[in-house]
């Protein structure tokens, strides 16, 4: 659905974009991750035509971005932009209207969503008198409304409490089902695990990494496992299986955190302690995307 295409921004003296090109699938939920300072919001605005590239192009369904493409849209910004004198009903019609929805649809459509996110008493309360919360549901609604192709959420869930964090999360996979695709920014990389299909993670206003979730998780386990067992032995004998990187003992039961040695299986790890303690369990140690993010940033900043 969108192409970005080599993407240079400069501000003054300070590059915010260098190079920057990212494939996003239709129907996918794409995560553009980053530290703070990254990039990742000043490539947002090149895609919501807020800004624009001082070289470089973005592709919109094969077309070079431009001004009809707006409309296919949505954004939701991490600077909330509700006028806060103003009834959260007149607000959001006014916003769908210039989405291009009449009044009758885009009044139909309210209904519909502050029905379904039990927003229907908020017609006539302004802005200023909601919470940080409520007026994120507010800004959610008006992102979605006029049912664009592509959504694009900047730290979607900051104000929320963990019951209407999930109340949007789960809107945003039934939006996903019907076929929208998404952008989506955030600093919560177990948002990332739960929602994102693809990453590309920004650093220092270039791309260090992109690619699926599931792949790149995967690429960087480095065989660590957990074992649980029952049973006197000193696994530190097994230095030609494994090393020993972390010990617990809970009640009867030991927890060994073990790195296998070079060519070694959990197999092999398995056929060395069965003969001295009774195992309840070995799970292989996957990296969260949390680890990868701070290895990859922090190994770029020694660079």
């Amino acid at each position: 659905m969108l192409s970005v295409r080599n993407i240079v921004k400069q501000y003054a003296t300070h590059r915010a974009l260098d190079h920057v090109s990212l494939e996003i699938e239709r129907g996918k939920i794409f995560g553009l991750l980053g530290p703070n300072g990254a990039g990742k919001t000043s490539l947002i605005r090149i895609i919501t035509q807020i800004t624009a590239p001082d070289s470089g192009e973005v592709l919109f369904n094969g077309q070079r971005l431009n001004a009809d493409h707006i409309a296919q849209i949505g954004y939701l910004p991490e600077e909330r932009g509700l006028y806060k004198k103003m009834e959260i009903g007149e607000q959001v019609l006014y916003l769908s209207k210039l989405k291009g929805l009449s009044t009758a649809e885009a009044t139909k459509r309210i209904k519909f969503w502050f029905e379904k996110l039990d927003m229907a008493s908020w017609w006539n309360k302004k802005v200023e008198d909601l919470s940080k919360g409520m007026q994120q549901k507010v800004q959610f609604v008006a992102t979605v409304l006029h049912q664009p192709e592509l959504i694009i959420l900047d730290e979607p869930f900051s104000g929320f409490d963990p019951v209407n964090a999930d109340i949007i999360k789960n809107e945003i996979l039934e939006l996903n089902k019907q076929g929208a695709t998404f952008i989506f920014s955030t600093h919560r990389m177990e948002s990332v695990e739960e929602l994102c299909d693809n990453i590309a993670l920004i650093h220092r206003s270039q791309k260090i990494l992109d690619g699926a979730v599931d792949e790149i998780k995967s690429s960087y386990r480095n065989n660590t496992y957990w074992v649980e067992y029952e049973g006197n032995y000193d696994a530190s004998n097994a230095k030609n299986i494994f090393e020993v990187l972390q010990t617990e003992t809970v009640k009867d039961k030991t927890l060994i955190k073990v790195q296998l040695q070079k060519d070694k299986t959990a197999n092999e790890v398995l056929a060395t302690l069965l003969p001295h303690v009774a195992i309840s369990r070995l799970d292989e140690v996957i990296p969260t995307m949390n680890d990868i993010f701070i290895e990859k940033v922090k190994g770029k900043a020694h660079e």
